[in-house]
């Protein structure tokens, strides 16, 4: 088994609970609320699904997994609004350019209905698909699937729990209001 297919993850503590982050030598992979014992059953199938072989690997040390850890603890902390850590998406072309999309168009503080998301993408017509794709982010906070709620305004469907994103959202409030 060559270097490259390993995957290695750290479980952390953030004000939200555990998260655990996945990543390969290219960048990081998942970053997934829970401990990793607990989301292995998911790993396994997110695995099989891409064709990765390499086994999960504990290696709280590794460059990118640190730099991730860091990165979101200054966010929790309210002193950072932007990743800048590399990340390495496995999904459709569509679901790429959807979390693509959320990352660079949806604000720190700032939500936007699975409308606005799939008229910015160009696709009005795709609402549904839309709402696929943000609800198999593998990236949790970094890529900012909390901030797309439904356009009444509701709080609808959120991989970490609702009570999750109804936090991140608050917590995002009031730091925008802090620095405006």
């Amino acid at each position: 088994m060559n270097h490259h297919s390993f995957l290695y993850y750290d479980t952390f503590q953030t004000p939200l609970g555990a998260m655990t982050v996945l990543a390969n030598d290219e960048g990081v992979c998942r970053i997934d609320f829970g401990h990793h014992e607990d989301r292995l059953p998911t790993y396994q199938s997110w695995k099989r699904k891409h064709f990765l072989k390499g086994e999960l690997v504990y290696d709280p040390d590794h460059s990118l997994i640190v730099q991730t850890e860091k990165e979101l603890q200054e966010y929790f902390q309210g002193i950072r609004t932007a990743f800048d850590v590399p990340l390495n998406c496995y999904g459709t072309d569509f679901q790429r350019k959807v979390w693509k999309t959320l990352l660079h168009q949806i604000p720190f503080g700032e939500t936007r209905s699975y409308k606005d998301v799939a008229l910015a993408l160009h696709s009005p017509q795709a609402i549904r698909a839309v709402g696929g794709a943000v609800n198999k982010n593998p990236f949790s906070v970094i890529v900012p699937c909390h901030r797309v709620i439904g356009s009444n305004g509701k709080l609808v469907g959120y991989a970490g729990g609702l009570d999750k994103k109804e936090k991140l959202l608050d917590f995002e409030k009031q730091h925008t209001a802090i620095q405006h």
